[in-house]
Formats: C-alpha cells, sequence, structure tokens
C-alpha cells in the first residue's frame, strides 16, 4: 500500500436544507446530479418504470410523497422524480459494524471515500432530522427530534428484489416514527431491495433487525450488526469481510468509542480502497451526534448545528 492510500483525505461538510423548498437543498443536490444520475437502473428510464416506482412511493411512505414532488421539482432534473424514490437505483453494498447499548447509537461506516458523498444534513421535511446523507436525500445513520436514532449495514447476502434502498428506509422511519416500536412496526409494510440490517435505538430500548427482500423483518440476538444475517458465513466471506470478527470484537467492547477507532472495528484502506469513513456516535435522546476519525471528532446537535467543512485524514487506526 502506497503512502498516498494509507493518508488519504476526506472532506465532510454540514449543511442545512429547511424543508427542501427555498433552494438550500436543490444547490446540493443539483452539483451532485452528474455523479448520481448513473446510479438509475435502465428500467427507472423508462416510462413504464418510472410510473412503478412512483406507484411503489405512493403506496408504502404516502407522508413523503409530497417532500419527494417538492424535492424533485426543485432539482429539475430528467428522472429526477424516479431517481429520489430509490426504487430504481443499483444497489451498494457497504461494509460496517454497529451498536445500539443504553440509549446511544455507535457506528463505523466502511465504504470506498470517493463514492461516499460525505454530507451531514439537518432537514426538517417532516420533522427535525439530523443525519450522514448519501444519494441526495437518503440516510447512512440518523437521528429524530423525538429522540430516535437508525443506522444500516449491509446485511451480506447476494439477493435483490422489487423494493427501496435502505437509505430512503432509514429516512422515513426518521421522518415517520417517534420510536423503536413505531419504527419496527413501519418496517414490516416496507419492501427493500437488498438484505440489510438496522439498528435502531430509543431511550427505552436498543435493537437490531435483519430485512431483505426475501424475508420478513426479523429481530437479531442483540442490538449488534456487521455484514450477515441468519445464515451461515462461508470462509471466503469471512475473509472478504471479516464480519464475523467484527461482530465479536464490537460485542466484546460495547458501545465504545474507542475501540471503533482501532483494529479491527476500525479498518485502514486497503488495497481497492476500501476502509472506514467515519464513526458516528449518536446521543438521540439529548439530541447530540458526534461523528468522530481518529485525532479528530465533530459535534452536532439540533440546538447547535453548525454548517462548514471540515478534511479529515482516513487510513490511520488510533
Amino acid at each position: 500500500m502506497t503512502t498516498a492510500m494509507r493518508h488519504r483525505h476526506k472532506t465532510f461538510q454540514a449543511i442545512e436544507v429547511g424543508d427542501g423548498g427555498d433552494g438550500r437543498w436543490a444547490a446540493h443536490a443539483r452539483a451532485l446530479w452528474p455523479e448520481m444520475a448513473g446510479l438509475l437502473t435502465e428500467e427507472g428510464r423508462t416510462r413504464q418504470g418510472a410510473d412503478r416506482v412512483r406507484a411503489l412511493f405512493r403506496a408504502h411512505m404516502p407522508e413523503l410523497v409530497p417532500v419527494l414532488e417538492r424535492l424533485a421539482g426543485r432539482l429539475g432534473r430528467p428522472g429526477a422524480e424516479a431517481f429520489l424514490t430509490h426504487a430504481a437505483l443499483r444497489p451498494f453494498s457497504p461494509a460496517c459494524t454497529q451498536i445500539g447499548d443504553g440509549g446511544t447509537l455507535l457506528r463505523n461506516y466502511d465504504f470506498p471515500p470517493e463514492q461516499c458523498e460525505g454530507t451531514i444534513v439537518s432537514s426538517c421535511f417532516l420533522r427535525p432530522v439530523i443525519g450522514m446523507q448519501d444519494v441526495l436525500w437518503g440516510l447512512l445513520d440518523g437521528m429524530n427530534d423525538a429522540g430516535l436514532a437508525v443506522s444500516l449495514t449491509y446485511g451480506g447476502r447476494s439477493v435483490y428484489g422489487r423494493g427501496f434502498a435502505i437509505l430512503l428506509i432509514v429516512r422515513y422511519l426518521l421522518e415517520t416514527c417517534g420510536t423503536v416500536d413505531e419504527a419496527l412496526g413501519r418496517l414490516r409494510s416496507l419492501p427493500v431491495a437488498v438484505p440489510q440490517n438496522l439498528t435502531l435505538v430509543d431511550a427505552a430500548k436498543a435493537v437490531t433487525v435483519f430485512v431483505g427482500p426475501d424475508m420478513p423483518p426479523t429481530v437479531a440476538p442483540d442490538a449488534c450488526a456487521a455484514n450477515h444475517q441468519h445464515l451461515p458465513v462461508t470462509e471466503e466471506q469471512e475473509r472478504a469481510s471479516r464480519t464475523q470478527e467484527r461482530l465479536r470484537a464490537i460485542r466484546a467492547a460495547g458501545a465504545d468509542v474507542a475501540a471503533m477507532l482501532r483494529p479491527p472495528l476500525y479498518r485502514p484502506l486497503d488495497a481497492q480502497g476500501l476502509g472506514t469513513l467515519y464513526t458516528a456516535h449518536y446521543r438521540p435522546a439529548e439530541g447530540l451526534v458526534t461523528y468522530h476519525w481518529p485525532g479528530a471528532s465533530w459535534q452536532q446537535s439540533f440546538g447547535d448545528f453548525a454548517p462548514g467543512s471540515r478534511t479529515v485524514a482516513l487510513g490511520r487506526a488510533g
């Protein structure tokens, strides 16, 4: 591995977008649109496919329909509404580790840095939400003003079906739910395109649930998740992702930020450019989140959200 790869840098930014109607969200989204548009499937580019995903969105996320229409109108690009449904996107598979414990949600997000939007967003589409945005309005993790926090990891199985990208499901749960139990109820009616694991935390409960296109939502044995679900992990999969090793490590460490910044939970950038991009520590009852990197941190909250940017070094574990 070269020195340049070991010490690659990434800039994260924090923005406020309100309800998406005043142009701030659209200015950000238009700048990203040329690279994002390629994520739309060929079916989603057809009139029939676009009609199908819009109908799916209206059926399963009716509360967000006015938001979808507002954002698509502001974006003003061909195919914008179909794209923003997140029901016609090419699948992606981040390799992450997360735990919910004692009213906190702690997670590492592992992905190639050039493929991560890296935008911390404070929004008020239906209610105040803060989270790490990806693919224009989806969320990798986040919290709302009711004290609910949610984050995702890839479920590790190569299955694909008709449904929503998990990014928008995280957004939907935070926009419409106030508790873990309410979110679990909503999940039962949401079709998911790719197997994923969600960890949900409120002041009273922490749960990890396995979801996928071929299974009903299934509560995991504890509120921890890496990149596998209920099926055995093959030796090849373990060599590639070290999912079982990371799950054992996070169970042993608990919700410990210092442990998340050390191997095996922290993953330095490898030869393929995959590694830990950030650690997020949510305390949703307090409305606080702190993003951590080795040697740096950035706190945001509902009471004191600070727009700006931070450039951090990746690939150096603490």
